[in-house]
């Protein structure tokens, strides 16, 4: 579903069921995770890129105390206060927004009360593209509009990223909410994770991605995602004591350190280490090659990427490897799983002019492997915006 039709579907909703036009209306995007997978917590750097599909979010006020929540596409309505920590009960998406509330409500000393809210997505539930922090900034910059205040648009990011650890239990990074402010119209995000740096990455103009989706139950609140962060940690923990410099976070540990003395601290914060420190190389690596157009290059670093979360990081699942090895034998220029893993979805990176064939063959390939995947094409996009 294009933009405009679902913000077009979001208001059209919000009249109907509140009576009234909407007074803020943001979008903001999803994302692809293009290279570096969990390198965001452990400070290191990311390429990602905003994808044409997202959330829109449309708010009005009230007369009525509290807020109001219409989700469009389950057509249930959510009621909550923000000030205070709960869960909201009964309906797990309305903690998210609730928490993005009660993060501006602290940062900004300004109260949110009496609103009616609706939203509406076009990111299909589950995929791994990010669907939930593309709602948590179209809240935040609709309800940043109804306040007549701004915020840095990092600290949007923060404040989001407070409201999934604390409201949905999944202590990410910044990569998500990150791509989806910082988005470019065909063009990749480069993000430092330490210094916070956003700067753009060249694709070339004739690049697709395709985002392939085996339909995978895709929760990272309920996978082994922060036990894998709390590898990460311990790992960067014992090598802060091996190695002759101050090392606060996987991204001070050199891929060559870390092959010298991995032998030397716990082998599962080794094997979890390995991926994370591989990933920030081959981020690094691969700004370098698409700068010197060596996109066969680059591609070859997503399937590296891939291998590395199947031996290393062990966040692939059967389905997965089971479409990124389709992509490969359909012709892709490289391909991975994107975002957290445990299911969610792959990408695949192709010239636009093969991105119809080499899908067919992809769902092809997939299905003789016992995968029934659904394939969308991704164009790299803007980022969050009001509209």
């Amino acid at each position: 579903m294009k933009k405009e039709t679902a913000i077009e579907k979001a208001v059209a909703a919000h009249r109907a069921r509140f009576g009234k036009q909407p007074e803020a209306v943001a979008w903001a995007p999803g994302r692809i995770e293009v290279l570096g997978n969990h390198t965001d917590y452990n400070e290191g750097t990311v390429l990602s890129a905003a994808i044409d599909l997202g959330h829109c979010f449309c708010i009005s006020k009230s007369d009525h105390a509290g807020i109001r929540l219409l989700a469009v596409d389950v057509n249930e309505v959510a009621e909550f206060l923000p000030t205070d920590t709960a869960k909201v009960s009964g309906f797990g998406w309305a903690s998210y927004i609730k928490g993005v509330f009660y993060f501006i409500q602290e940062f900004t000393g300004e109260k949110i009360d009496a609103l009616d809210c609706t939203f509406f997505g076009s990111i299909p539930m589950g995929s791994g593209l990010s669907s939930s922090a593309a709602l948590e900034v179209s809240a935040a910059f609709a309800v940043l509009k109804i306040l007549g205040t701004e915020i840095d648009k990092k600290e949007i990011a923060k404040l989001c990223q407070k409201a999934e650890h604390l409201f949905a239990g999944t202590k990410c990074g910044l990569l998500d909410q990150f791509s989806s402010i910082f988005g470019r119209d065909h063009g990749l995000i480069h993000s430092d994770f330490r210094s916070l740096d956003v700067t753009g990455a060249v694709l070339p103009a004739d690049i697709e991605f395709l985002a392939i989706n085996p339909h995978i139950q895709h929760s990272l609140a309920d996978s082994p995602y922060n036990e894998r962060r709390e590898r990460c940690e311990q790992a960067a923990e014992q090598f802060a004591k091996i190695l002759p410099h101050p090392v606060a976070a996987l991204r001070d540990v050199s891929w060559e350190e870390f092959a010298a003395h991995r032998d030397k601290i716990d082998p599962a914060a080794a094997q979890r280490a390995a991926h994370v420190v591989g990933e920030i190389t081959r981020v690094e690596n691969g700004v370098t090659l698409l700068a010197a157009g060596d996109v066969a290059g680059f591609g070859e670093l997503l399937f590296e990427s891939h291998r590395s979360s199947i031996k290393n990081f062990e966040n692939s699942c059967a389905e997965l490897d089971v479409v990124v090895a389709s992509a490969k034998d359909a012709g892709a220029l490289g391909a991975r799983l994107s975002g957290g893993g445990f299911g969610g979805s792959a990408i695949a990176m192709v010239q636009a002019a093969n991105a119809a064939a080499v899908s067919e063959k992809i769902i092809e390939l997939s299905r003789a492997g016992g995968v029934s995947p659904e394939i969308l094409t991704i164009t790299p996009s803007a980022g969050a915006q009001l509209v």
